[in-house]
């Protein structure tokens, strides 16, 4: 019976704290939206006002934001605006949408080519998340949608975007996550995961071999930013009744020409050496 009560009670605990980082969250986001509406900054009474929060709350909400970057405090005005943090987040969301724009007539132009789907997502987390896509005009195709989400591990976009990380990043984002397994082709173990991405971030390129979708084999290429990090990764997916090394070959080069063309438009001088030798690739793609 103690047992019992015990676990009924930091059962509530955890529900309760739970539920508190929500509303804080929703607090937060409501602060940056008030602030979004003062470009000459907003006094913390009016805030205070704004938002119907005790004093205490507030300065430990204001407190963390500017510490983070995202409000910045006016010494001698004393008035809180919006700081540089939030002006990092949406130039990202610009780059995406500028992304998408100078990205989508290449997609086509690669369909055109071989009239396999061909997607381009972002990495968000652990996963990856569908920017853009061009179908196909086979009956038998990709079923998949913008906005969509998925594992980075089990996909060949994911393991792209993956690769690329920093060292210390990647560890970051998957400590404690385990490596959900979708059917026997998915990689499940972070060491084996590892050591594809080494591989992947040698030869430039990825595959997924029906580890998230039976029947489905995908090739993917990263698409470096001007800076030369990689914004995003674009992929050919083929059903497995078509998919047969020549047409991976072929979809692996048109991806990968169509990956520096969108670099290039984006602002990157020269190209990526791994993405140029895959132009041209003569190697097998499904070796492991």
């Amino acid at each position: 019976m103690n047992h019992h009560v015990a676990a009924t009670n930091s059962s509530s605990t955890v529900d309760a704290r739970k539920e508190a980082q929500v509303k804080s969250a929703g607090r937060v986001l409501d602060i940056l939206v008030d602030l979004a509406d003062a470009p000459d900054g907003m006094p913390f009474a009016e805030l205070a006002r704004r938002q119907q929060l005790p004093k205490s709350s507030l300065h430990g909400l204001l407190a963390v934001l500017t510490d983070r970057g995202f409000v910045e405090l006016d010494p001698q005005r004393r008035t809180y605006s919006l700081g540089i943090r939030t002006w990092e987040i949406g130039q990202a969301y610009l780059r995406h949408r500028d992304l998408v724009r100078e990205a989508l007539p290449l997609m086509e132009r690669v369909v055109a080519e071989i009239n396999e789907t061909v997607q381009l997502a972002a990495l968000d987390g652990i996963e990856n998340v569908y920017l853009a896509k061009v179908d196909c005009s086979h009956p038998i195709r990709l079923q998949s949608e913008v906005g969509k989400r998925l594992h980075a591990h089990a996909t060949g976009l994911g393991k792209v975007l993956l690769a690329f990380l920093p060292e210390e990043k990647l560890q970051a984002r998957f400590d404690g996550e385990p490596l959900l397994a979708f059917n026997a082709n998915t990689i499940r173990e972070f060491s084996t995961l590892l050591l594809v991405l080494d591989f992947v971030r040698e030869r430039g390129f990825a595959v997924d071999d029906q580890e998230y979708t039976p029947g489905l084999r995908c090739v993917a290429v990263p698409v470096f930013d001007i800076d030369g990090s990689v914004l995003a990764a674009l992929s050919a997916s083929i059903p497995l009744m078509r998919a047969e090394e020549d047409r991976l070959v072929a979809a692996l080069r048109a991806i990968a020409a169509a990956s520096i063309d969108i670099s290039f438009r984006l602002g990157q001088s020269e190209p990526d050496r791994r993405l140029t030798a895959l132009t041209t690739w003569q190697g097998a793609v499904l070796a492991s």
